[in-house]
């Protein structure tokens, strides 16, 4: 193998590098996230993903929801309705939402 060939074959390998690492962070670029609270089909909150957030989700009927937004999760921690199926759905996914029924709240990740 000659000198050229040797650096052009270092320079493609290089340059893939810098490619395939450019497009990894690009596409796992958390900041793009946000979490949508929505309740009766209406968004009421919308925050970053990446940034720690406790936000209390008051009702028109008195429920209540604690949602928790901290180390690039988000889940509801408390809730005041009788069956606390949004409170062990754990944390809200990108094509999992956390659903609350009976305060007729949903919870979403969406890109921005």
């Amino acid at each position: 193998m000659k000198k050229n060939d040797l650096i052009l074959l270092l320079s493609i390998i290089f340059l893939s590098v810098i490619v395939i690492v450019c497009f990894f962070i690009l596409s796992n670029d958390a900041s793009a996230d946000i979490v949508t609270v929505t309740m009766d089909g209406k968004i009421i909150a919308e925050f970053p993903i990446n940034k720690d957030v406790e936000y209390l989700i008051v009702g028109d009927n008195g429920g209540e929801n604690l949602l928790i937004i901290k180390d690039g999760c988000a889940y509801i921690k408390e809730a005041n309705c009788p069956d606390k199926v949004c409170v062990r759905t754990g944390n809200v996914q990108e094509l999992k939402p956390i659903t609350c029924l009976p305060n007729k709240v949903v919870v979403s990740i969406s890109e921005r």
